[in-house]
């Protein structure tokens, strides 16, 4: 049974713990890498058949597996999809951001450039669950950006990508999709092999080998982030129904076993309710066993005096989703300083936000809140400056130039800018 910890009573660090993975997967995911970067293609068929059961020469994804996809694709779901992403691609688009340039006197230019990632990879989950709405999440902000080539990996059990999987790239836009998953997918999109182009960043979850091989290739290519297991926290006042609470944490539970669903309420009563009506929900979940580890090993109800409290802890956790489930919803966000993403009111589940509302489902977790941003168009695009000094400007500059660089003991900084004005 979840646990229902007092604050300041029960109070300690274990509160903001978040559960440690394995300790195994730095060397596994080292040794996958070094195979992938040896051994290319025949690399991944070596993995792709012991993890997938395909073993075949070719693992791109073709046009025609793409449009028997899409045939196949129940239609209504489609239509869903289609409309999700409309909603991402209206959130996402106001954040496109243009270059600027000044011009000053002397005819002076100085300016940015706004650049898009040429060639980007993004990873889709593929082991105890499908996430279409992974590919719709990352491409679509790729797409807004103008990144020329989207690369998608996905494991394929028997060699078969999930047709949701394929529907949904069509419909964000993606440009290619291989069928490799786990740290060797990482790996071939850091380093290129004969048929997997090499990007400049990769981004999209994974599990515990997925986020190790992006930490070890960070360097070698950008990556979005180290993506830890999901998270939701929710604040409630004690006028929230329970089974609403309940259903919310176990929306996260059910992620798998490492995932973490807390409750911060300043009612006792209501503690004690959502308690029991999770153990209630429990049963009726068909992933049972994940969800209810997850809140045996993770889950929290913490009890404190006062909303404000509430939020100060909140606050300290950073967690990935956060739910106000309260009165004036607005009112508290402007208290919110640590938190991916913030759902607010009574009828306002995570959920939505994992599907269907538009903005990002790909969000810091961690605590990395405390520093770190949900996944957008600005993950995709790159920064540029340029400047542009006339002779008479330079020499007006050079001798500050010079000045400067000799207080850092770089004179042949300074010489660069002086050498000018006096050799004119």
């Amino acid at each position: 049974m979840i646990k229902i910890l007092k604050y300041g009573k029960d109070m300690n660090s274990s509160i903001f713990a978040r559960t440690e993975m394995p300790s195994n997967v730095q060397e596994i995911v080292a040794s996958i890498i070094r195979d992938i970067r040896e051994g290319g293609d025949a690399s991944i068929r070596k993995y792709n058949e012991k993890f997938d059961g395909y073993g075949e020469e070719d693992f791109q994804v073709s046009p025609d597996e793409i449009r028997e996809a899409m045939e196949s694709v129940d239609p209504e779901f489609l239509k869903v999809m289609e409309e999700a992403a409309e909603n991402i691609r209206d959130f996402h688009k106001n954040q496109v951001r243009e270059g600027f340039s000044i011009r000053k006197e002397g005819g002076i230019v100085l300016g940015q450039k706004v650049l898009p990632v040429e060639k980007v990879g993004i990873y889709v989950p593929g082991g105890t669950a499908v996430y279409p709405s992974t590919v719709l999440m990352n491409v679509i902000p790729a797409s807004l950006a103008g990144c020329k080539e989207i690369v998608i990996t996905t494991p394929a059990t028997g060699g078969k990508v999930n047709p949701n999987i394929l529907a949904a790239a069509h419909i964000a836009g993606a440009t290619k999709i291989f069928k490799v998953g786990g740290a060797q997918a990482i790996a071939a999109l850091a380093y290129g092999t004969e048929t997997v182009p090499r990007v400049y960043k990769i981004t999209g979850p994974g599990n515990a080998f997925v986020a190790e091989a992006k930490k070890q290739v960070f360097g070698q290519v950008a990556i979005d982030m180290i993506a830890g297991p999901s998270e939701i926290l929710i604040i409630s006042d004690g006028e929230m129904r329970p089974d609403f609470l309940a259903a919310d944490m176990l929306s996260q539970a059910e992620h798998d076993k490492f995932a973490s669903a807390v409750l911060i309420t300043d009612s006792e009563k209501l503690a004690e309710k959502v308690a029991l009506e999770i153990e209630k929900q429990l049963p009726d979940l068909p992933r049972e066993e994940i969800a209810r580890a997850s809140i045996e090993n993770n889950g929290k109800i913490i009890v404190t005096d006062s909303l404000e409290k509430a939020v100060e802890v909140s606050n300290e956790i950073a967690p990935e989703h956060l739910e106000l489930c309260v009165a004036d919803p607005f009112e508290w966000l402007e208290k919110i300083t640590n938190a991916g993403s913030v759902f607010l009111g009574r009828d306002c589940p995570e959920a939505l936000g994992d599907y269907f509302a538009g903005p990002n489902h790909t969000l810091p977790t961690s605590g990395t809140a405390k520093f770190a941003s949900p996944l957008g168009v600005d993950d995709f695009v790159k920064r540029m400056q340029f400047s542009y000094y006339t002779p008479e400007e330079l020499d007006k500059a050079a001798y500050k130039i010079r000045t400067f660089a000799e207080k850092e003991g770089l004179q042949a900084h300074g010489r660069s800018a002086v050498i000018r004005s006096e050799n004119r």
